[in-house]
């Protein structure tokens, strides 16, 4: 069957996401089409569609960071996909459409057992958490991690990556219903910010002695209260900075300490260094994921014109894993 010359996708429109008719896109050499089953919604895309995080350069300007679809188009240098093939994708834009564009080097297979819709779930989220809980910040078993935002997707694939190397895991989240969620997904101890101090809690919880890893999603004010929680030698990775980028620094400790801070993006990052990561977790995750050892959290779908509605849920913080649009 020949492809369309138009698809439905969702575009940016003055702060607002508006499904429009577009042209269906034609791969470049290195890049395959996918017909879009379903795409995950993130973050960044809200971010993009209050402007505050424009595509990189030759990037889609339509949002969305991870596709599960069938391959209908091949680039002329791809030899190891066919058309007819499904799988998952990491995208630098374009997943809120029928069609999607993707480097062949960041597609994966659907492990086996999962739909299309928990597919979607996979790239963005396990891309980020591997890069940097486990390149970055090189989490090792019986180490304790603190993720800040445990019920997020990018939370509760830290929790289950981190239990799964046999690591410790201590969440913050913001209700005592998402901290029994994260406690039945394996985190050893779950703090509500709330009602309690997570750095006395995390004092508390290792006898004063912190944590190994932080991985951060806030920012903000939470930067010197992570430094409190960190034991000697500690790293923490800053991914996003949801209550802004500016903080005050005691840099004592950072020295007594021994203290690594570090952080990052993926999205502008090369196709080269997503497909190390792409490699790793073909190799070390994929198996778990395909024996249900671990599992995508879906908290919801929407119909991919339902777009606005996606992001309002995610704008409310009341889902629990993630977020997916399905076409």
């Amino acid at each position: 069957m020949p492809l369309p010359e138009q698809m439905i996708a969702i575009e940016i429109e003055n702060g607002s996401l508006k499904p429009v008719q577009r042209a269906v896109p034609t791969p470049s050499a290195n890049q395959v089409l996918i017909k879009v089953e379903a795409a995950g919604v993130n973050r960044p895309d809200v971010m993009q569609r209050k402007g505050l995080y424009p595509p990189p350069p030759g990037a889609s300007d339509i949002p969305g960071l991870e596709v599960a679809g069938t391959v209908q188009a091949l680039g002329d240098n791809i030899h190891h996909l066919n058309k007819g093939d499904k799988l998952c994708a990491l995208a630098t834009g374009g997943g809120y459409a029928g069609y999607c564009l993707a480097s062949a080097a960041l597609c994966l297979p659907i492990p086996q057992g999962l739909s299309f819709t928990q597919a979607a779930a996979l790239p963005e989220t396990f891309f980020t958490v591997w890069s940097n809980v486990f390149d970055r910040a090189q989490l090792q078993p019986g180490e304790t991690l603190l993720v800040h935002g445990g019920t997020s997707g990018i939370g509760t694939t830290a929790i289950q990556l981190a239990k799964a190397f046999n690591a410790k895991v201590i969440v913050t989240a913001g209700s005592e219903a998402k901290c029994e969620f994260c406690l039945h997904l394996g985190a050893d101890a779950a703090i509500n910010y709330k009602k309690t101090d997570f750095v006395e809690e995390v004092k508390r919880l290792t006898d004063n002695r912190g944590v190994d890893v932080i991985l951060d999603m806030i920012g903000g004010d939470y930067f010197p209260r992570n430094l409190k929680c960190m034991s000697d030698d500690a790293r923490l990775v800053q991914i996003a900075i949801q209550m802004g980028p500016k903080a005050e620094i005691n840099l004592l400790p950072v020295m007594l300490k021994r203290l690594t801070i570090t952080g990052s993006t993926l999205r502008a990052r090369d196709d080269d260094f997503k497909a190390a990561i792409a490699a790793k977790l073909l190799e070390k995750v994929w198996p778990l994921l395909a024996s249900g050892q671990i599992k995508p959290v879906i908290h919801s779908t929407f119909a991919l014109t339902d777009a606005a509605k996606a992001h309002q849920l995610m704008e409310s913080s009341q889902h629990i894993g993630k977020i997916i649009l399905t076409v």
